[in-house]
């Protein structure tokens, strides 16, 4: 493990950035509370309901640097040209101000139910740079181009995916004959043209996590207990 640091290096530009995000900055910037009058008010207040992103991500533009907190988390860097992705909830951290945030919704009933997403993820959209707080390292996500092919999964670990590949909940088997000879239950699907990456090691980290919180519990009750 080791801390990380996002620098941004601003000329005339701007950076969107989580709230409590920020250390530092050096140069001419300012900082913009990036309302977009009432009705941009009323849209973050909707993201921020339906996805878990704040609803008011300060802006910073000018000329200069911007240094964020740093962290034992992991970080992507994307770059998308007049193209979307939608991403996990809460993976968001930092983007140009080029780039729009907002929300998009499942578009059938199936991944909406089953697909351990909820019915609304984070869609980002336009052309810059944006910055996501992964849960694992990127040497440990697979990254696939499908080209008008299938990609199913057995689990929650898709982190991100092209805007053009669609996404639904399936039966790993036809029937039930099907489903006891595959062992399977339902897969989250890709399909289509578009990126899709992939976290195969994610819920090992979670069950790390979670047993280090369940040792430090018992750790700390046993510690309570015997004073």
């Amino acid at each position: 493990m080791s801390l990380k640091q996002i620098k941004i290096t601003l000329n005339d530009g701007g950076v969107i950035v989580e709230p409590g995000a920020l250390q530092f900055h050096k140069g001419n910037i300012v900082c913009d509370a990036n309302l977009g009058g009432v009705g941009g008010i009323a849209k973050k207040m909707i993201k921020k309901k339906l996805t878990n992103e704040a609803a008011f991500n300060p802006l910073y533009r000018g000329v200069g640097e911007v240094f964020l907190e740093p962290s034992f988390s992991h970080f992507l860097i994307v770059t998308l040209k007049n193209g979307s992705i939608i991403v996990d909830k809460g993976l968001f951290y930092c983007a140009e101000s080029s780039l729009v945030v907002g929300v998009a919704s499942q578009k059938n009933i199936s991944s909406g139910l089953f697909g351990g997403e909820g019915w609304f993820q984070t869609k980002i959209s336009g052309t810059g740079i944006c910055i996501l707080e992964s849960p694992v390292p990127m040497s440990e996500i697979l990254k696939y181009e499908l080209k008008d092919e299938r990609l199913q999964v057995d689990g929650n670990f898709a982190l991100l995916r092209s805007d053009s590949v669609n996404f639904r909940i399936e039966s790993s088997g036809k029937g039930i004959a099907g489903k006891l000879t595959s062992g399977e239950g339902m897969l989250q699907t890709f399909e289509g043209s578009g990126a899709v990456w992939l976290a195969p090691t994610q819920p090992i980290y979670k069950s790390i996590s979670a047993s280090n919180i369940q040792s430090l519990a018992a750790a700390t009750y046993n510690r309570d207990n015997s004073t």
